[in-house]
């Protein structure tokens, strides 16, 4: 499931923008970013062995720091996978322009809408199976991709008329790895980190999970090597075959990169691919949001409705939801099809730092809660490497990416769409908290 969110528009779209923000030196953020979002998942990890739940992290809030901190937190990831999903929709609409130039992009986005509605009211085998062998599709193609790559890097081959030949010179076609300087490097974390966002999802799968201390632990253990792979790898004989600075978003650089060498049949394999995987990381965003309110309903902190489930156990209400959020889309799309992208990652980068941000605030208040009660680190069979130190340094970094987004005009409206965000929540909260207090007083009378 967390394949399935993370490895999506951010690294098949999204990486446009981040490598024109920074170039070459994307690769030092993708893996910066990367090793911070593996310090919040081993956090994430340690508290989901010792408490598998659904919902995890909002429930870890919740515990540790509070109901205000659980209700912010299960809203806030809720509205990241919204975001995500109406971004990963944007994208399915330009990929599907490379083929049909001609149709206006909301219709391919009401079409992929229906889609997923229609898979994630099946019954929840139908549902993992589907995610399953999309994860499949797009894994394999990007290993397929690395492998083809690495051929023709290693045979000399170059795009017609190109100056350089494909390799390291072709990276180094600007003469450094630093062309837009330090600064470039920092605006590009914007969207780096948003294409991480989603794989907190292994969290919410927990308390579904057969054996939560053996799978969860197995599933994060590799997101190392997925970001080498899937993020750094792939990005990096992307840049080898192809000027970078004639990257220009039109298309998936993947795509547009073969179609550009003259290798036609790749690029529209290639465009098949993106396309399987956008439909995949909405399918995981609209599970992941799904189960997120189905447990918020449970904890009084989301209308009852939304934990309702049908006959074959899917919480239907979060779907129909869900659908409604992506025709916002839709609608979106039909108004802003060329600025949107840009837009919805910058919000998602917010509301996706924000969540990872909390997860690791209850981590160091389960630390902080079990000091008190003389348990210690060295006794935890899954802890986070480094302890505490390392927990409080990816809280800085993550504050950094938040003030990072007032850098740039394109996502600085995403600081003042998250502080509105939050102010609505606190708003809508004392309305939550006080009538669970009325309820308890009534029932208690």
């Amino acid at each position: 499931m967390a394949l399935g969110s993370a490895i999506g528009t951010g690294l098949f779209y999204g990486s446009s923008a981040a490598i024109q923000a920074a170039g070459p030196a994307v690769l030092f953020a993708y893996m910066i970013g990367g090793a911070a979002v593996f310090i919040v998942m081993r956090a994430m990890g340690e508290m989901a062995v010792k408490h598998p739940v659904s919902g995890s992290f909002a429930h870890y809030a919740s515990r540790y720091l509070g109901r205000f901190a659980g209700f912010v937190t299960g809203w806030t990831f809720t509205f990241e996978m919204a975001i995500v999903a109406i971004a990963d929709v944007t994208a399915f609409g330009i990929y599907m322009g490379f083929w049909f130039p001609q149709v206006p992009q909301w219709i391919w986005v009401s079409v992929v809408v229906l889609l997923i509605a229609a898979i994630n009211l099946m019954q929840v085998k139908v549902f993992g199976e589907t995610e399953f062998w999309l994860a499949v599709i797009k894994v394999s193609a990007i290993i397929a991709m690395i492998a083809g790559g690495a051929l023709l890097i290693i045979f000399g081959f170059s795009a017609p008329g190109a100056q350089t030949a494909t390799g390291w010179d072709t990276l180094m076609a600007s003469g450094t790895l630093f062309p837009n300087g330090f600064t470039g490097l920092l605006v590009s974390f914007a969207v780096v980190m948003f294409a991480f966002g989603g794989i907190e999802t292994i969290g919410i799968t927990a308390g579904e999970a057969d054996d939560p201390s053996r799978s969860v632990p197995a599933a994060i253990n590799t997101v190392p090597w997925r970001i080498l792979l899937f993020y750094v790898a792939s990005l990096a004989v992307v840049m080898m075959l192809f000027d970078w600075r004639q990257i220009d978003g039109s298309a998936s650089p993947f795509v547009q990169i073969f179609d550009a060498l003259g290798l036609p049949a790749a690029a529209h394999v290639l465009n098949a691919v993106v396309i399987t995987a956008a439909v995949s990381a909405i399918n995981a965003d609209t599970f992941g949001a799904g189960r997120m309110l189905f447990a918020m309903a449970q904890a009084g902190h989301a209308p009852k409705s939304f934990g309702r489930v049908s006959r074959t156990g899917v919480p239907w209400m979060t779907v129909v939801v869900m659908a409604v959020v992506l025709l916002v889309g839709v609608v979106l799309n039909a108004l802003l099809p060329e600025a949107l992208f840009m837009i919805i990652a910058s919000v998602a980068t917010f509301a996706t730092v924000w969540v990872w941000i909390m997860i690791l605030a209850s981590y160091l208040g389960m630390r902080r809660s079990e000091r008190g009660l003389g348990a210690s680190v060295k006794g935890s069979a899954y802890a986070v490497p480094g302890g505490t130190a390392a927990v409080w340094a990816t809280l800085g970094f993550m504050a950094l990416v938040v003030v990072l987004l007032a850098l740039s005009p394109e996502t600085r409206i995403a600081l003042y769409a998250g502080a509105g965000w939050l102010v609505l929540l606190a708003l809508c909260y004392r309305f939550v908290d006080r009538g669970a207090a009325e309820k308890k007083f009534a029932e208690a009378s």
